[in-house]
């Protein structure tokens, strides 16, 4: 029955204490792992009736109605993983789970998003989830701008940063070099909000650290941009892996920057905010 509350031994509370230890010892040990584990479990779950496709290095979940474009997103998914990859100068551990939904909402209910919610792709934890590009791309367009315009470039880019930082980054870091990795890759950027003479606007990074996704997206993704960009024409492309790297190895970004742009992270940080002042 519901409600009802069971004593609990003395044997049964020391051993109610000890999983707890353990389960400590784990999330402070290897967070990343559980976390993808957990997710992991998570999408099993919920995709216990979806079809399955496997690529040379993905499993591609997917419902019935989207069977007819499952080997295109194999095609481009497989694409993504040979040029993303190259780029960070490494591959993932395992394989990798990609999800297609068949339209948003069902998209945004796996995260418990808003309905409303408007998203193409979504990283998390290991696994990727897709909208199906039959909800947005006319049948003639397909082949070719779900491989410029579409998500798996960036979302592989963000499955790479959690791979090479273990975990160890914040939003704007993983925006800033999947964004870049995309724009190199496929040639597709967000619109600046700063065209049409409007006065450029940015944040402190720490506020950006902080707050990302209450902040203007649109700023917010913009000037993530501009710091891997930044960093790319000053420092070479090669940093923005370096960092990402120290990253992995325990170091904060504050300490990352120094060590890999051997700079003080307060007089990069002015530099940068220089920059982009005179960049729009």
């Amino acid at each position: 029955m519901l409600g009802i509350k069971t004593p609990v031994s003395a044997k049964g509370f020391v051993l109610i204490l000890v999983f707890i230890l353990l389960i400590t010892l784990l999330i402070n040990k290897n967070s990343q792992s559980l976390m993808r584990f957990m997710v992991g479990q998570e999408v099993n779950l919920k995709t216990a009736n979806f079809n399955q496709y496997q690529s040379e290095h993905y499993d591609i979940k997917y419902t019935s109605v989207d069977e007819p474009y499952i080997k295109l997103i194999a095609g481009v998914a497989e694409d993504a993983y040979d040029s993303v990859s190259s780029m960070f100068g490494q591959k993932p551990g395992s394989r990798t789970v990609i999800v297609v939904y068949p339209d948003s909402s069902s998209l945004s209910q796996s995260f418990g998003w808003d309905k409303d919610a408007n998203a193409m792709g979504v990283y998390w934890a290991g696994s990727i989830r897709i909208l199906s590009p039959r909800e947005w791309l006319g049948e003639e367009d397909m082949q070719v701008y779900f491989a410029r315009e579409g998500p798996m470039a960036h979302e592989f880019a963000h499955l790479m940063v959690d791979e090479m930082s273990r975990g160890n980054y914040n939003r704007w870091w993983t925006e800033a070099i999947a964004q870049y990795v995309e724009k190199k890759i496929t040639g597709f950027e967000f619109s600046s909000p700063f065209n049409e003479g409007k006065k450029v606007e940015y944040y402190q990074l720490k506020q950006l650290g902080k707050k990302f996704d209450q902040l203007d997206q649109s700023i917010a993704y913009w000037e993530s941009l501009q710091v891997a960009e930044y960093i790319a024409e000053h420092y070479g492309e090669d940093s923005l892996f370096s960092i990402t790297r120290q990253l992995g190895q325990g170091k904060s970004m504050e300490q990352a920057v120094e060590i890999v742009l051997s700079i003080s992270y307060t007089e990069w940080e002015v530099d940068f905010y220089q920059y982009i002042a005179n960049e729009a």
